[in-house]
């Protein structure tokens, strides 16, 4: 009975952190970095109420060179398995790269995160087929394709600013 009762107040907890992260305020606005080490600006809404069909696809939050000295360590990979075991190994090899690349599944406006590096400081990779794709992906750039941080950058950008455009 108290198992089914913890298990009710988890799910209802899960149900209102969820429907807190969908309802937020705040709507498409966010700070984002620039290469050009200038100050970080908003980045403009394209939803489709925006009205403007012509508008770049927005490009969340990374961090850039001169920022990435002091990053916090990765989760350890043993804590995982699959897929998602890969991305946490590719995460550990190559911090400064995922730190200067922005993550696709928006958690910078959900959660705060600044870089797809931060969804591999905790579990949140595990759960998010994005951040996993995305670690795998910009490993294999760099270590297959010889790019650099700034070239995968590009490439991930590529890639997925045409996949989430709505």
């Amino acid at each position: 009975m108290r198992t089914k009762l913890l298990l009710l107040v988890l799910v209802l907890l899960a149900l209102g952190v969820g429907s807190l992260v969908v309802m937020r305020p705040g709507g498409g606005a966010t700070e984002i970095a620039h290469e050009h080490g200038g100050p970080a600006v908003a980045a403009h809404d394209t939803t489709p109420q925006a009205n403007n069909h012509l508008a770049k696809p927005r490009i969340p939050a990374y961090q850039l060179a001169t920022e990435v000295g002091n990053l916090p360590p990765t989760l350890p990979a043993s804590e995982f398995i699959g897929k998602a075991r890969e991305a946490y190994e590719a995460a550990k090899k190559i911090p400064e790269t995922l730190a200067q690349l922005p993550c696709y599944c928006e958690c910078d406006k959900a959660f705060g995160h600044k870089s797809l590096h931060t969804c591999f400081v905790d579990d949140h990779a595990a759960h998010c087929a994005v951040c996993v794709d995305e670690a795998l992906l910009a490993y294999k750039l760099q270590k297959t394709e010889k790019l650099t941080p700034e070239q995968v950058r590009e490439k991930i950008i590529e890639k997925y600013s045409v996949e989430h455009q709505h």
